[in-house]
């Protein structure tokens, strides 16, 4: 919650956003450059991995928590027995209904799939997006909507992704019920032609083509310096 929270108050700010900080991806070129070793190939070659990375992150959510939960542990008792009994009750029900090798078999896909259904969920929504820099003077109305993308598709799509396909309405209000995020989209779309604000919405496709391409950009400098040293 707390780095979602800072995701919401400042959305695509390298210094702010914990979303787009440097990591196994990186998102500008300041954090791209001098990477080499294993974090530049990463670098070089992200726009390429980015899906298969994605199988990873049901796995990265679970120790994620569970690294959280023991740090914490005096003030997260609670939430570490229930992190505790669902494990167990997740892994005993595998390995009571299957065999010891269909029951991992059953929790890698599980994992992997969710994984890649979850970041396929969060990527379309700000990476390709405008970043801003320290000292730009955007209000809540600009830090929202130029940072943000939302994506089309009817009843599949929104059920498909939760309805944080309304990515511009769910920012403007975090606390409005997923559901109604439909009913405020076609007005806070007139309101922002209303006022000269660029309001983008795009296909699913499309939203991961603007990602990758901006991720591919962010390697290129590197590929360059890899293609001069051959």
């Amino acid at each position: 919650m707390t780095k979602h929270n800072r995701h919401h108050a400042n959305p695509n700010h390298t210094d702010k956003d914990p979303d787009v900080g440097e990591g196994i991806l990186v998102w500008t070129m300041e954090q791209a450059e001098g990477r080499k070793g294993l974090e530049g190939w990463l670098t070089r070659n992200q726009a390429r991995i980015f899906f298969p990375l994605l199988t990873l992150e049901g796995f990265n959510l679970k120790v994620s928590s569970v690294r959280f939960l023991l740090a914490n542990r005096r003030t997260q008792g609670l939430e570490l027995g229930l992190m505790a009994a669902h494990l167990v009750l997740y892994f005993g029900a595998l390995f009571l209904l299957l065999s010891p090798g269909q029951a991992i078999v059953f929790a890698l896909v599980h994992h992997m799939v969710f994984g890649l259904h979850l970041g396929s969920v969060f990527a379309p929504n700000h990476k390709g997006m405008e970043m801003p820099e320290e000292g730009n003077d955007w209000g809540h109305l600009e830090k929202q909507v130029l940072t943000s993308r939302n994506v089309r598709g009817g009843l599949v799509t929104d059920w498909m992704m939760g309805g944080l396909n309304y990515q511009i309405e769910h920012h403007l209000f975090p606390s409005m019920p997923r559901a109604n995020l439909r009913f405020a989209q076609p007005i806070v779309q007139r309101y922002c032609a209303d006022v000269g604000l660029p309001y983008l919405s795009t296909g699913l496709i499309d939203s991961y083509r603007m990602g990758l391409r901006h991720m591919h950009e962010v390697g290129q400098e590197l590929r360059n310096e890899k293609s001069f040293t051959n």
